[in-house]
């Protein structure tokens, strides 16, 4: 299977990264930005599991590694 996985800060954490970007596209001209904000994205590849073993192990990683849940959200995609 192929996972992934889009991190994202949650509304009302700063964002410095994505105001310096947002700083940028204005400075080369691109006023209609506002409000950038960064994130993650991470693929991974799982193999031998069921599908609800591997979204159980996956909803583990995240909350253990890939976000942390304090000042982040996170969903994924599982295809098969």
């Amino acid at each position: 299977m192929r996972v992934r996985v889009f991190v994202s800060l949650k509304n009302g954490v700063l964002d410095p990264q994505g105001k310096a970007v947002e700083r940028s596209l204005h400075a080369l001209g691109y006023k209609e930005v506002n409000d950038v904000r960064m994130g993650k994205y991470i693929e991974l590849t799982i193999e031998n599991l069921s599908r609800e073993e591997a979204d159980a192990r996956i909803r583990q990683m995240c909350e253990k590694l890939l976000a942390n849940p304090v000042i982040e959200d996170y969903r994924y995609e599982i295809q098969e």
